[in-house]
């Protein structure tokens, strides 16, 4: 699952996006403040910041190069650019891959032992 982790200054930001099932999820300090599915390719989170500023995550990817990419804006300006690549979202897909294999031979495993 990709992570994006940003300090926007005294609020600290996450978003959360999984490859696997569309769940997006945003954290403030935190705490949960957006969740919902996406299986397109952008989306976009908006948000009020402790300090009253309005603030929003876009998220693209390119189906080209399969890279990630996090945009959080502060008033419409953009503060940064976060990006995941082809390698970081491979791994996270293998990784969700191999824990589900995991899950799946352990019930086997407790199914043989009644």
């Amino acid at each position: 699952m990709p992570i994006f982790k940003y300090a926007l200054n005294q609020d600290y930001i996450e978003l959360q996006a999984s490859n696997w099932c569309g769940l997006e999820q945003m954290y403030i300090n935190g705490k949960r403040v957006s969740r919902k599915l996406n299986f397109g390719l952008q989306s976009e989170h908006s948000l009020t910041l402790n300090d009253g500023k309005a603030a929003k995550l876009q998220l693209l990817l390119d189906p080209k190069t399969e890279q990630l990419t996090c945009k959080i804006y502060k008033q419409n300006n953009l503060v940064a650019s976060l990006k995941q690549g082809k390698k970081e979202l491979y791994r996270s897909r293998q990784l969700t891959q191999q824990g589900i294999l995991a899950i799946g031979l352990f019930i086997v495993f407790l199914l043989t032992l009644n």
